[in-house]
């Protein structure tokens, strides 16, 4: 089985670039595969702690040995996540087909690679699978199959092919229009569950630099699905210091020997739930209800009953749904 090469982009975390070199290294396929390495450089007017941090990153990169060949790139200049991604996958895809990308704020399994690698080649014929990913962080459990599709891309820990890639756009005015013209705008919005929309409303006003939401909008108009794994190949680093991801997804984690197969690709009713119910903010990893959303459900109706009291309720009911004369 050929491996794709494996993407890392890093800044100013030492400790989380380590983490996920470590991880990504317990695969067995590591010692096999090619990793390219993205350091970003410094902002202007960083602070010590940064400028130190940041030097740490590229000691650490520069000394990592657990692989076929590590080729590293060294910004000296701050280009931010997004271009840093765009520009990176772009390089990489001038001499390869197919890549893996990550984030410095992942912990792996240690069948990750063999997951990305399998379907990367069992999919790559199949034009409607635009992206595999593998962190799945709302519809774990036995409730689910092994693998499914859904049209929401993951970015924590995810691989795609050359000819996907060569249709992203970064024109998010251009996507936003699309997507209105061809009926999309509800698929996009995870089915009414989350507000994309103004997402890449804020990408076009400046508000955010977000290559996932454009890439998003790749997906939704392209009709592509994205393969996920159940339970995660892949889960984030819980860390006040992610400078785009807020809410710390740390969902179980696949360390058993995996089987892999090919399956229908299509979206599930019972996966699509789930996902609605996570990118609501009421679900958990299980797609059910989450515990925070029901101590919060169940906070509000309390509120309501100590504000209106049974007694007066009660003959409010009556007053309301007395019969007519």
């Amino acid at each position: 089985m050929s491996l794709a090469p494996i993407l890392l982009f890093t800044y100013n975390r030492p400790e989380h670039t380590q983490a996920v070199l470590d991880s990504l290294s317990k695969n067995k396929e590591a010692i096999d595969s090619v990793l390219y390495i993205f350091c970003d450089g410094l902002k202007e007017n960083s602070s010590e702690e940064n400028k130190s941090k940041n030097k740490l990153v590229q000691q650490i990169i520069s000394s990592e040995n657990r692989f076929k060949e590590v080729k590293i790139t060294i910004q000296t200049k701050n280009k931010g996540l997004a271009r840093s991604i765009i520009d990176g996958l772009n390089t990489v895809f001038l001499e390869h087909e197919k890549l893996i990308v990550l984030e410095d704020d992942l912990i792996l399994s240690p069948f990750f690679l063999a997951y990305m690698n399998d379907s990367l080649n069992r999919y790559k014929d199949f034009k409607n699978v635009g992206e595999i990913g593998s962190c799945n962080f709302f519809a774990c459990g036995k409730e689910f199959p092994t693998y499914f599709f859904t049209n929401m891309p993951d970015t924590w820990g995810w691989g795609t092919w050359k000819d996907r890639w060569n249709k992203f756009n970064e024109d998010a005015v251009f996507l936003y229009k699309e997507l209105e013209k061809n009926n999309k705008m509800h698929a996009f919005n995870t089915y009414g569950a989350y507000d994309m929309e103004g997402m890449l409303k804020d990408q076009i006003f400046g508000k955010v630099d977000s290559w996932a939401i454009r890439w998003q909008a790749v997906m939704v108009l392209n009709n592509w699905l994205c393969l996920y794994p159940n339970p995660s190949y892949s889960n984030h680093i819980e860390s006040i210091n992610a400078t785009h991801a807020k809410i710390n997804m740390v969902p179980p984690l696949q360390n058993n020997e995996p089987t892999f197969e090919t399956i229908e690709i299509k979206e599930l009713k019972n996966v699509t739930e789930a996902m609605q119910l996570g990118y609501s903010g009421k679900g958990d990893y299980f797609g059910k209800l989450s515990k925070k959303y029901l101590k919060k459900k169940t906070k509000k109706i309390l509120k309501s009953v100590l504000l209106f009291p049974l007694p007066y309720g009660i003959v409010a009911f009556f007053k309301k749904n007395k019969p007519k004369k």
